[in-house]
């Protein structure tokens, strides 16, 4: 198996709404993202498998040094070998791969997050540093993409957080800011039992609100040069909003159950966005 096929299989097993934004892209940047894909896969399944904390810390280790080696001009793994030949060309640097796994780290070190700062700071290691070195190889003109790119990793974190409440819960993790749920009244233990009431349901509206702002954010910072170069991100865009929409249709019920679209659903946004972009 080459390196390419290792990442493909990689993103295509993962069920993930990311692997639908690859498909219309030209083979290069295709596979330069799938790479990039099936690096953030392999780290964050370090953290979901459940193992060690310390085994888990010693993983991420392993990957610091790896990126490291890719660096070097000496990558080991599949994923980076798959990496290496796009590292000069789209820009991609180990600080922006290390602070991927910084993000993960964090879920290794809390449970919570105190106000909107701190878990703000993780979407961004976690998310918008993806999209910011996705963005360099989709190809932009305009710094600003940057900015869009941001904000836009962001909302997807977000919309990700909303739809995993319970399933978080029930690996004693909240991720929803300990400021939020006393705005609204929650106790962690309502989310952590799965307890849904009103309340509850008033806090996940101010969350969905707030990553529909994230969303609006980055469509205003997205530089109409760049639009259609951009297209995967905006495929993205397209799932993960008709995601949080069907999130709310459902009365965010979401600490019993996971709401997901069809994969044809998907594929007919993505086919729908890249066209009309």
């Amino acid at each position: 198996m080459t390196p390419d096929e290792y990442c493909r299989q990689k993103a295509a097993a993962s069920g993930s709404s990311f692997y639908y934004s690859f498909l219309f892209l030209p083979g290069e940047r295709r596979r330069a993202i799938t790479a990039l894909y099936a690096f953030c896969r392999e780290v964050d399944d370090i953290v979901d498998e459940g193992m060690e904390p310390q085994l888990a810390a010693a993983k991420l280790a392993w990957w610091r040094a790896e990126v490291a080696n890719l660096f070097a001009g000496r990558p080991q793994h599949p994923v980076t070998r798959a990496l290496e030949p796009h590292r000069d060309k789209y820009g991609l640097s180990a600080a922006h791969l290390n602070e991927i796994i910084d993000g993960m780290e964090m879920d290794l070190q809390q449970s919570r997050y105190l106000d909107w700062a701190g878990l703000e700071a993780y979407c961004y290691r976690v998310a918008s540093v993806v999209g910011l070195l996705a963005a360099g190889i989709f190809g932009y003109r305009d710094a600003r993409t940057l900015d869009y790119a941001k904000h836009l990793g962001i909302a997807f974190q977000l919309t990700n957080i909303i739809r995993d409440v319970g399933e978080d819960a029930r690996k004693n993790r909240v991720y929803l800011p300990v400021e939020d749920l006393r705005r609204y009244g929650v106790p962690a233990a309502d989310i952590l039992q799965a307890r849904e009431t009103p309340a509850f349901r008033e806090l996940m509206q101010f969350e969905a609100e707030r990553a529909r702002a994230y969303y609006a954010a980055a469509m205003s910072a997205l530089p109409p040069a760049d639009r259609r170069a951009q297209r995967p991100g905006l495929i993205m865009a397209a799932i993960y909003r008709a995601l949080l929409e069907e999130i709310q249709r459902d009365g965010f019920r979401v600490l019993t159950q996971r709401t997901s679209l069809t994969p044809l659903r998907k594929f007919w946004i993505a086919w729908r966005t890249w066209v009309a972009a």
